[in-house]
């Protein structure tokens, strides 16, 4: 078995998190998957960020859901790397023409807990079918309810259940709802049998957020489906022996 590596927002080590330049930078460095967040403009865009606010990403300041897209697209999300200037927040839209071509898989996280933007899943699932993506796409959330409403028009395959800790057979939970696999902790898995479980009732395991070379070895050697990563460079060398 193959471990897939995702990168988390992007090669967002190298490069503004949740941008264009993240983006193509870990198709680059040959992800098989890319990470995003979504949540939506006052004027209903789906736009890829991951906090509620723009002032800890952009030289701006405001909530996404209470900014245009206008104003947001004034804003620069370089975010302070070197090099990087007027970076703007992509729409889903936009990543996925970027990733359309590739046969790369898109997780799509629906960020509807802090800041609750009701109907947000079929807003990205309009994008993504707009797209003729929906085979390679990968919804998830901590908010259930969300993926839930999504349940009967997308199948298993494209339903990940983000989990922090401490659930209780997550694998057989995942089973009963109807999604094909759980985004834990990587912390989680210290738990004997973890992967193992979850793959004897068919769900897959996607560990984030995994920065080490030894800790994506060991996940591997546990038999995960995907490591999320910000360095999907050097989870790509550590997992090196896997695929050649």
């Amino acid at each position: 078995m193959t471990t897939a590596i995702w990168a988390h927002r992007g090669a967002s080590a190298y490069a503004p998190e949740n941008t264009i330049p993240a983006f193509e930078l870990a198709l680059s460095m040959g992800a098989d998957g890319i990470e995003l967040d979504v949540q939506r403009s006052a004027d209903g865009q789906v736009v890829v960020i991951h906090d509620v606010t723009i002032n800890r990403t952009s030289n701006g300041v405001g909530k996404v859901v209470s900014l245009s897209f206008e104003e947001l697209r004034r804003c620069d999300f370089s975010n302070g790397f070197p090099g990087r200037r007027n970076v703007k927040i992509p729409t889903l839209r936009e990543v996925l023409e970027l990733c359309r071509p590739t046969n790369v898989t898109v997780n799509i996280e629906l960020k509807n807990g802090e800041e609750l933007y009701p109907g947000l899943e079929n807003d990205a699932l309009r994008v993504v079918r707009d797209a003729g993506m929906v085979d390679r796409v990968v919804f998830s959330s901590f908010n259930h309810y969300s993926l839930a409403n999504l349940r009967g028009r997308v199948g298993p395959e494209n339903l990940a259940l983000l989990i922090s800790d401490g659930l209780y057979d997550p694998w057989l939970y995942a089973k009963s709802f109807g999604a094909g696999a759980i985004n834990p902790d990587y912390r989680a898995l210290q738990m004997p049998g973890y992967v193992w479980y979850a793959h004897e009732v068919g769900v897959k395991v996607n560990a984030w957020t995994v920065n080490d070379e030894a800790t994506v070895r060991w996940l591997a050697s546990l038999g995960v489906d995907a490591v999320i990563t910000n360095l999907p460079d050097q989870a790509a060398d550590a997992l090196l022996y896997q695929r050649y």
